[in-house]
């Protein structure tokens, strides 16, 4: 048997996994509630189309992917804020498009 350094396979598994919160492969869930709140607040005045998902998925990704548990309060709110915002662009586009603004 050959171990490198003279640590144990099992030794090493052990120690990595030691003291780790979350992934490290991609940004934490409260950085990601965090953008999501950003812009959801910044869809209301620009772009609301694009940054309402936006927030949407961020809110949903900083909650864990899921309903259940405690959620961090910045996702829950880009969550909610971000489907406001996407509705309120949706219903604007809907409302720009009818046959008497002129558009086409």
């Amino acid at each position: 048997m050959m171990a490198g350094f003279g640590h144990s396979t099992r030794m090493r598994r052990t120690l990595r996994s030691r003291n780790r919160m979350w992934p490290r492969t991609g940004p934490d869930r409260a950085t990601l509630g965090i953008v999501g709140l950003v812009c959801a607040v910044a869809g209301f005045f620009v772009l609301g189309i694009v940054l309402g998902p936006v927030a949407i998925a961020c809110g949903w990704l900083g909650m864990g992917r899921r309903w259940n548990g405690a959620h961090p309060l910045p996702a829950l709110v880009a969550l909610v804020l971000g489907a406001i915002d996407t509705l309120l662009a949706i219903i604007w586009l809907i409302g720009a498009a009818s046959l008497g603004n002129g558009v086409f």
